[in-house]
């Protein structure tokens, strides 16, 4: 059976751009005969043909169609190298070649990893990526801006070195040549790691609590398990919130904790278990499944098979879609940092958004749950605690002791032993004191 296949031709100022060309090939046909039937038909030369296979060039003459996975039924994309002028036949010392644009361009179309990266990086010039005409005017445009700001770069730095004692601009100096290497080791990151730059989305499991369904955020590194006000409502449990065991929560932000239910039955996957809520305000998500149960029933996440595994039981990750959308909304609040190409790229979460996407400043929501641990109210109501009659002497800020007290409802004397263990430090404190 002699393998067919069809070739986009790619041949600027000939009959040949943009044609399509449908070949059937003998068997055992060579990439050079490949371009040789190309020629035949169309009068393009072989020897300035580029041949491109689902975006890899393919650059071995000798190989034999087969070797060069092409297959019968294969789309293949043929540029034609435009004849080097005179004046380019020496590339310039420290300079890199420039790359060809439609070359660029087949290997953005045929590579969906590299079109969305430039969707993200660059959007006009992927708006263009359809456009032969479009792409090469927009391309050389960013060439010419990149060589423009480098060019400007490298003039700043030769008036900056006209005055080598002057202490001033070798600072300046100093600090470009510092922001090239963070320019350097974000594009790195982009290049060889660009999975750091995409969204990490939360792990949710499907629960019911007292026979209401309800998406649980499986959080370890929050220390209670949180309930929002609104869904211990719909579960029908505010009735039975331990108002004794209201108070503030502090880490990043400032959470009131309106109480805490003691006993209520949760089912997740097959297994009921008897689970205990702390009533919270200002969480973006209804349920948070935190560490005291996790450990509690031994729980162990298991990325490779995504699912929450406990007694015997395999409870899959909720995809993407099914992820309630308030918890990532909160997220497009937080703060950004400025790519290398005008992109934003997520202060906390790393994600990288296109230029002007993300809102303009951080959130004001709660505490974030991963990196707070929310305060173990005290047992016993504030009124029943005999006030303090005076207090110690201390080096520490006297509202970090006071949160500390208000919180635990210790004495100043032991707030103030539990800083000086861990240097200062509130949530070291609150966290021993927690476990004392």
């Amino acid at each position: 059976m002699m393998p067919r296949v069809t070739i986009s031709i790619t041949a600027p100022g000939t009959q040949a751009d943009t044609d399509l060309l449908t070949l059937e090939l003998p068997p055992g046909s060579t990439v050079k005969d490949l371009k040789g039937f190309i020629e035949a038909d169309t009068n393009l030369p072989a020897a300035s043909q580029s041949l491109y296979l689902n975006g890899q060039p393919v650059a071995i003459d000798t190989q034999t169609l087969e070797d060069a996975g092409i297959r019968d039924g294969e789309m293949l994309a043929v540029v034609m190298r435009a004849a080097p002028r005179q004046n380019r036949n020496v590339q310039q010392p420290g300079r890199p070649a420039q790359p060809d644009p439609e070359g660029v361009r087949q290997l953005v179309l045929n590579d969906p990893q590299q079109m969305n990266k430039l969707r993200q990086g660059d959007p006009e010039l992927a708006a263009a990526v359809n456009d032969p005409t479009r792409w090469r005017d927009t391309y050389a445009m960013r060439q010419r801006q990149a060589e423009e700001s480098e060019r400007e770069r490298q003039n700043q730095i030769a008036l900056l070195n006209e005055d080598p004692f002057n202490v001033e601009a070798q600072r300046k100096i100093e600090d470009i040549i510092r922001q090239d290497r963070v320019v350097e080791n974000l594009q790195k990151a982009y290049d060889e790691n660009p999975e750091v730059f995409t969204r990490v989305h939360m792990l949710y499991v499907n629960t019911e609590v007292n026979g209401v369904p309800v998406k649980a955020f499986v959080d370890s590194g929050a220390q209670a398990t949180i309930m929002s006000p609104d869904c211990a409502e719909r579960c029908g449990i505010m009735r039975l919130m331990d108002v004794r065991y209201a108070g503030m929560a502090r880490g990043v932000g400032t959470a009131r904790i309106l109480g805490r239910v003691h006993h209520a039955e949760i089912k997740i996957g097959g297994a009921v278990m008897p689970c205990a809520f702390t009533v919270m305000e200002g969480k973006d998500v209804d349920l948070l499944f935190g560490l005291d149960m996790l450990k509690r029933y031994r729980a162990k996440i298991d990325l490779e098979k995504n699912a929450l595994c406990f007694e015997g039981q395999e409870v899959p990750f909720l995809h993407e879609s099914e992820i309630p959308r308030s918890f990532e909304e909160a997220e497009m609040n937080e703060p950004t940092v400025s790519g290398p190409n005008g992109e934003e790229i997520g202060a906390k979460t790393g994600a990288v958004r296109p230029k002007g996407s993300a809102a303009a400043g951080p959130s004001n929501a709660g505490p974030s749950s991963s990196s707070s641990q929310p305060a173990q109210p005290q047992a016993q109501p504030a009124a029943s605690k005999a006030p303090v009659p005076s207090a110690p002497s201390s080096n520490f800020p006297q509202e970090h002791i006071q949160q500390l007290t208000g919180m635990f409802g210790c004495s100043e004397q032991e707030a103030i032993q539990a800083l000086e263990m861990f240097g200062g430090n509130v949530e070291h404190a609150a966290s021993f004191l927690i476990g004392g």
